[in-house]
């Protein structure tokens, strides 16, 4: 279970992009074949390409690999790199929190009104329901990299160096 716990978004990318890689190909197949498309592979792929960048997101925050800019922060004295720091982790949290309601509020919309895809026609918020708790997931592993990060005595070996 722990396992599950701890490799959760690597879980889910490995199999989204396992049926991505799928769905490609059989619509390689078909049109080879048949000389038609699958008409429902672009849906498919373009959502599933969505998630997989939502659940990879959350995958680099662990991992501290997210895109940062510290030019600044490395140039401060050691307790203002700090503040800097904690307002970084503070401002992040706020934005992907943001996204998190935004996406809720997409999907309940959704919901809420009845909205069809365009090509298979199943409803809408299929496709969307993973995006809030995506972003939920990127906030609970930023945090985590955050507290190794103030607390490098707990470190993972793959954690980067205390600020």
């Amino acid at each position: 279970m722990r396992f599950l716990l701890r490799e959760f978004e690597k879980i889910i990318c490995a199999l989204l992009f396992l049926g991505m890689t799928l769905i490609g190909f059989i619509n390689v197949v078909v049109r080879y074949a048949t000389h038609y498309s699958f008409a429902a592979s672009e849906e498919l792929l373009t959502n599933g390409f969505l998630l997989l960048t939502v659940f990879g997101a959350a995958i680099a925050a662990r991992r501290g690999q997210h895109l940062a800019v510290t030019i600044v922060q490395d140039f401060l004295p050691r307790p203002a790199a700090r503040a800097v720091f904690v307002l970084s982790v503070i401002l992040s949290v706020l934005l992907l929190a943001a996204s998190a309601w935004f996406s809720w509020a997409t999907l309940m919309n959704q919901l809420e009104s009845g909205i069809q895809s365009y090509a298979l026609g199943v409803p809408a918020w299929w496709y969307q329901i993973g995006l809030p708790f995506g972003f939920g997931l990127i906030i609970i592993r930023y945090l985590q990299h955050a507290a190794e990060t103030w607390h490098p005595s707990q470190q993972t070996p793959q954690a980067t160096p205390s600020v």
